[in-house]
């Protein structure tokens, strides 16, 4: 389908979240877009994760669209490596789990648009590890000494489903809301929490730029 000047409509872009507070913090600043944007709330842990994508994307992208659905995995995450802190952005360069891993699009780019609409904050880019519960102790140690930069229970489920429902660029961007030395309770009760909630409000526009550099023509 094309739009009224004869170009093809742009691919939409799915944004996938586990938790009601993540969502509450993407759901302003939807302007700007290159194309139609959804923010999907998943529901928590790696199967409704993976029901929630599957169904949103049925077998491939929505009819009148110009092309696959991307998908990106986002919300809160536990930091694995020494001297992380809460507010620090984690970009998946993969995503791991037992089911395999998933190969990220654009990581340079997405780090890059991150550093300017968030310029006080630390990003690490590295792989994400997908768990089915809450990480604690020496479990957390023991993922990071296997490689892994930080751990949440949905992204790796969702960009697999999100590949698995058709070819289309994925990327996982996360805030960390905890880490080694800063574990945290409750999100929304201590000072990590709220600042990783202030942080995953700013990053829709590295996003649309991370989507709208897919839309232009490969030379």
């Amino acid at each position: 389908m094309t739009t009224g000047t004869g170009t093809p409509a742009p691919a939409p872009l799915l944004i996938a979240c586990a938790l009601g507070i993540e969502r509450l913090a993407l759901r302003g600043g939807l302007g700007g877009a290159a194309g139609p944007v959804t923010v999907l709330r998943t529901g928590m842990g790696p199967l409704a994760a993976e029901r929630a994508v599957t169904r949103a994307l049925g077998g491939g992208a929505p009819p009148g669209s110009g092309g696959e659905t991307a998908v990106i995995a986002t919300g809160f995450c536990a930091g694995l490596a020494p001297g992380m802190h809460p507010g620090d952005l984690v970009v998946a360069d993969e995503t791991r789990d037992p089911a395999g891993r998933t190969e990220c699009a654009g990581v340079e780019l997405l780090a890059k648009e991150l550093a300017r609409v968030a310029p006080r904050r630390v990003i690490h880019t590295g792989p994400l590890v997908g768990s089915d519960h809450v990480v604690r102790g020496a479990e957390r140690g023991a993922l990071h000494a296997a490689g892994a930069l930080a751990v949440d229970m949905e992204s790796a489920a969702t960009l697999r489903s999100a590949v698995r429902a058709g070819a289309r660029p994925v990327a996982a961007v996360r805030v960390v809301v905890d880490a080694p030395e800063h574990e945290l309770v409750r999100i929304g009760t201590l000072r990590g929490g709220i600042s990783a909630f202030r942080v995953l409000r700013t990053v829709l526009p590295a996003f649309f730029e991370w989507h709208r550099s897919l839309l232009l023509p490969r030379r």
